[in-house]
């Protein structure tokens, strides 16, 4: 498996992935729908990264930078990202894993302090047991609903 920079090309496939795993773990409004498929205009502030192998595209991962308009939660010396993907047939081979960890390295590189999330509090088992996995705290100080009945958890890990 690589990680990387997603190209153009991939942009629409990568917000397929996006959806049908967001999908899966529960509805998805129209709105956000039309959000998880628009890797390419988070592409044009941000910094998405894809994970591949030789048998095609396996996840995503939207890396937020400076004064970014996806930016949820994040302080000034703070990272975060977003909208975390894994394709249903690559989910549980550590795609996702692989995916935070290149992100961690980066904002360390970037000399961030700290971390941050968001993350649906329902139907993400996995996904809050990968960010505990990998030294990621809740953060309740941050949770936040976006729309009435969406309620989102905070997580933060401190970088050393």
């Amino acid at each position: 498996m690589e990680i990387r920079a997603a190209h153009p090309n991939e942009h629409t496939a990568l917000g397929e992935i996006c959806l049908r795993a967001y999908r899966n773990l529960g509805s998805v409004s129209d709105g956000y729908a039309a959000e998880l498929r628009d890797v390419a205009g988070r592409a044009e502030t941000d910094h998405v990264l894809t994970a591949v192998n030789r048998d095609g595209l396996l996840g995503c991962v939207t890396v937020i930078l400076g004064d970014s308009p996806w930016r949820e939660i994040s302080g000034p010396d703070e990272g975060e990202f977003r909208m975390l993907a894994v394709a249903p047939q690559a989910q549980g081979q550590g795609v996702g894993e692989a995916l935070v960890r290149h992100v961690l390295d980066r904002f360390r590189e970037e000399g961030a302090t700290a971390v941050v999330l968001s993350t649906n509090s329902y139907g993400t088992a996995p996904a809050h047991r990968l960010y505990q996995r990998l030294g990621f705290a809740r953060c309740p100080e941050r949770d936040w609903s976006p729309l009435p009945g969406v309620e989102l958890l905070a997580y933060r890990l401190e970088l050393a």
